[in-house]
């Protein structure tokens, strides 16, 4: 219980020394300590109280019992260890086994009270001098002990029952990671805890699902070490690579730095078949190079801003070791020596748009546009990793969330260059290397056009698929749509579906103008319309911006 609260407080206590959101790359090796140092102590009060009971506690030395107990390495406890310290006795034997067995139930029930306390905490704990909640995410699904498996389940029935009267929490966004021989196949040790996360995602649009099989995330994963296996921070942002330290390719003590955005739709316009008889491929190539030397520029300058902080700007983040080499740190060093574990990051939005305005399609439309968005994306990871070797720094490249960008960028086009159609003629432009939402594609293409894109994009990506209706009548899609992204090298991936609530009964499923629970209409209490906005999820969204809102709008789902 204790290890939970203090992964909440944690977890608070980062948010006010950074912007942005953070992210716990292995939960369930961190909670897997707290699971058996909670087995041990429950271990020794439910023997001591048989005992008692019996009043057998004078027929042994329960001192060294005890010691026993405090040396066991896991849940899984070969019984015979104390027959010698009982004289073999036949109902000693017997009272170590009840308690044994009651130490694991009590162990397994306060397990689930600590997950449950961790997701209220992050619901509704402030930081940023009350502004907010933590934005926060955990991933976990690949340790295989009793200890780790536990914490799994009981996270993810914690998820399943949610807060309150069945209200669906917002945070943490969760991340299940899968793996073949560990979580993926039927045979795999969590390969059950796969299924129940898609049960929970079915239901609570979390956890979204990362792949440590696919190309890029493969290489770096250990089995042995939580380290190694890639990890995802909310709706995309993943930090792996270490050119400034290849000793140091780990997901822990380490973030994205900054990251600036380039609108890739103005490029194309600026020199796409909107303005001229042909596409002038080679002015466009040349404008984006320029843009992207001048992002680098940008980045670099912020750069040397945040290295001439100090360990006292970042009391939690530095002062307690979070990031890399920080405990090595003295209050007047500069933090060069640290920060340059991190990510330097460009990102760019409205893919599907540039191409419109290249050659009159998007990539979801035709193959040469296809053909054509890989190669403008791949231009641009070419130029990061080239700017990483120039500098020794990590320059990576994020497919942009578009979260503010996605509109403003579209108002400010419309007024330079009028309404285009395919191009800005909507409130926003298309989140990053996606196929439009408003285009109607199979589940399966779109997974098969996205996937290559992934590989790219080094500092985050996700593919989403919108389903219709209540997904948790078909769980078998729902898992079907998942090994479907795994076998088009897709990194991190996530399915939207309609999660609705009625706050009067708790009524959770798909509500239409009646509510299913108790018959009545939306009139004097609205129903709570749960949707993934911007990766984090929202009730309403009124809160968002206009480009945002016609986007959840034009939704389409995907067959």
């Amino acid at each position: 219980m204790s290890y939970a609260a203090l992964a909440a407080i944690a977890i608070q206590s980062n948010q006010n020394d950074q912007h942005g959101g953070q992210s716990l790359p292995a939960f369930d090796y961190f909670m897997a300590p707290g699971v058996l140092m909670t087995f041990r102590k429950q271990f020794k009060q439910q023997l001591k109280d048989y005992l008692d009971l019996t009043d057998f506690i004078k027929f042994v030395n329960f001192d060294k019992i005890i010691k026993v107990i405090d040396e066991l390495k896991s849940l899984t406890v070969d019984l015979s260890v104390f027959d010698k310290l009982v004289n073999n006795s036949t109902e000693l034997k017997r009272i170590i086994r009840i308690s044994y067995e009651k130490a694991v139930e009590k162990t397994d029930r306060i397990t689930y009270q600590a997950m449950e306390a961790f997701i209220h905490n992050l619901n509704t704990m402030h930081s940023r001098a009350g502004a907010q909640v933590p934005f926060s995410s955990i991933n976990f699904g690949t340790d295989t002990s009793v200890e780790g498996r536990m914490v799994i389940k009981n996270y993810l029935l914690a998820a399943d029952s949610g807060l309150g009267k069945n209200e669906t929490p917002i945070f943490p966004i969760s991340i299940f990671k899968l793996k073949e021989g560990i979580s993926y196949n039927k045979e795999d040790a969590n390969y059950d805890l796969f299924e129940l996360a898609c049960k929970v995602s079915a239901k609570r649009l979390f956890p979204n699902f990362s792949f440590m099989d696919s190309s890029f995330n493969k290489p770096y994963f250990k089995a042995d070490d939580y380290k190694t296996q890639v990890a995802y921070m909310g709706c995309r942002t993943r930090v792996m690579g270490n050119t400034a330290d290849p000793e140091r390719e780990i997901v822990t003590g380490r973030g994205n730095l900054s990251f600036t955005s380039i609108n890739l739709p103005r490029i194309g316009i600026k020199h796409g078949i909107t303005n001229n008889k042909e596409a002038n491929l080679k002015e466009f190539y040349a404008e984006l190079e320029e843009l992207m030397e001048l992002v680098k520029e940008q980045l670099l300058e912020r750069f040397e801003v945040q290295c001439n902080k100090r360990l006292y700007n970042f009391p939690f983040l530095l002062g307690q070791g979070i990031w890399i080499d920080s405990k090595k740190l003295k209050p007047g060093d500069k933090l060069k020596k640290i920060l340059k574990h991190g990510t330097l990051t460009v990102g760019f939005i409205g893919l599907a748009e540039c191409l419109v305005a290249l050659t009159g399609a998007h990539h979801g439309e035709n193959e040469a546009s296809r053909k054509l968005g890989f190669e403008i994306v791949k231009f641009m990871r070419d130029k990061m990793d080239q700017y990483s070797q120039e500098t020794k720094l990590n320059f990576s490249l994020i497919a942009t969330p578009a979260e503010g960008l996605s509109g403003r960028f579209t108002k400010m086009d419309k007024a330079i260059f009028g309404v285009m159609k395919g191009i800005t003629d909507r409130n926003y432009y298309t989140n990053s290397f996606h196929v439009p939402v408003y285009f109607p594609i199979t589940i399966a293409k779109k997974i098969e056009i996205e996937g290559p894109y992934h590989k790219l994009t080094n500092a985050g990506h996700i593919t989403y698929i919108e389903l219709d209706g209540d997904t948790t009548n078909n769980l078998e899609a729902f898992m079907n749509t998942i090994k479907l992204m795994k076998a088009s090298d897709i990194g991190y991936g996530a399915i939207n579906h309609p999660v609705d609530r009625d706050p009067v009964c708790g009524f959770t499923g798909v509500i239409g103008d009646v509510c299913p629970g108790c018959g009545r209409k939306e009139e004097d209490v609205p129903f709570e319309r749960i949707r993934r906005i911007t990766g984090y999820l929202v009730g309403t969204v009124e809160r968002f911006n206009n480009g945002k809102k016609a986007e959840e709008k034009d939704r389409v789902k995907h067959s």
